[in-house]
């Protein structure tokens, strides 16, 4: 079983003082995050698709480019035009082209292609279900009435998730608050006609609810929950998305971040996060045999305390937002 370390060594022990270790790979892990968006501006942008097959990189084209196709309805909706859904090739490109070069757009959608690559292997390896999680379940048979009918809001919501990312879609509702303004700005800037514009600003904003998402019902579930809301930190019990957001609630770092965390080359963040929750050291254990079966903590872990290891994440890179 390999230990968190530079991958190139990948068989090397560990030794030294712990928080060295974790603070050399987390400057490890900074320095990758940092290439993630030039590479992924660079296949995307890239005409020739066919040489970029891999899943990652035509998810987050084809979320990008149903995105543009929504706005650009939307657009033509309020120009009265007859047929809406007729786009051409050359304005939906112009607007996913101005989604890429956001930065914080560009995370987000390639942290939900992330996730869905994470389901799709719990699901495979652990036979947890991507929309019915044990805990969601128990929630749904809750006593309480606000608790049940919130449950049953996600369940809804996880579903059309599923479905969206199997279809390599994504609903613009479904977008954080400021994403969804920096979608409105790039349409503004693709869109010649101001005042037409203006009015889809209006009206996408007059119907959208952001804690009617799936991010926002997750995370106001999770908020509900308390004290209990431990029971959300293992994955194969709450299920991926709800891991992930009771994850970064409880280590204080942004979603996307901890999304990443789970992926190759930022293992030693995701240790550190889960520590900075309160996790003890054995519980972490648990979520990497889990996520990360082949992977084992450095020696010395469990003396590492949950203050120590939120002030190393705190240290650590911030995730894109503009």
């Amino acid at each position: 079983m390999a230990q968190i370390m530079d991958q190139n060594n990948a068989h090397v022990p560990i030794a030294g003082n712990v928080e060295t270790v974790l603070r050399g790979e987390l400057a490890h892990g900074d320095a990758l995050i940092s290439t993630i968006a030039p590479i992924l501006r660079h296949l995307l942008a890239n005409d020739e698709h066919s040489v970029f097959s891999d899943e990652i990189i035509a998810r987050v084209r084809g979320m990008m480019s149903d995105i543009a196709r929504q706005l650009l309805t939307e657009y033509e909706v309020a120009s009265d035009n007859p047929d809406p859904h007729d786009h051409k090739a050359e304005p939906v490109a112009m607007l996913v082209e101005g989604l890429i070069g956001h930065a914080g757009f560009l995370a987000h959608i390639h942290a939900l292609s992330l996730e869905w690559q994470l389901t799709e292997r719990m699901q495979a390896r652990l036979a947890v279900d991507p929309v019915l999680s044990p805990l969601l379940q128990a929630l749904i048979a809750s006593s309480e009435p606000g608790v049940a009918s919130g449950a049953m809001a996600l369940l809804a919501a996880q579903a059309r998730f599923a479905t969206s990312q199997r279809r390599m879609q994504l609903a613009y509702t479904e977008l954080p608050g400021d994403l969804l303004h920096a979608a409105l700005l790039v349409l503004r800037n693709v869109r010649a006609d101001q005042e037409i514009a203006a009015l889809v600003d209006l009206s996408v904003r007059g119907r959208y609810n952001e804690s009617r998402s799936r991010l926002g019902l997750i995370s106001r579930l999770v908020t509900g929950m308390g004290g209990g809301a431990t029971a959300a930190l293992a994955v194969s019990h709450a299920g991926v998305g709800i891991f992930l957001s009771a994850l970064a609630l409880a280590s204080g770092q942004d979603r996307d971040m901890t999304v990443l965390s789970t992926n190759e080359g930022q293992l030693a963040r995701l240790a550190l996060a889960l520590r900075a929750s309160g996790l003890r050291a054995q519980a972490v254990e648990e979520q990497f045999d889990s996520l990360h079966p082949e992977v084992s903590l450095p020696a010395g872990f469990e003396n590492l305390g949950s203050d120590a290891a939120a002030a190393l994440l705190a240290r650590s890179a911030n995730f894109p937002v503009g």
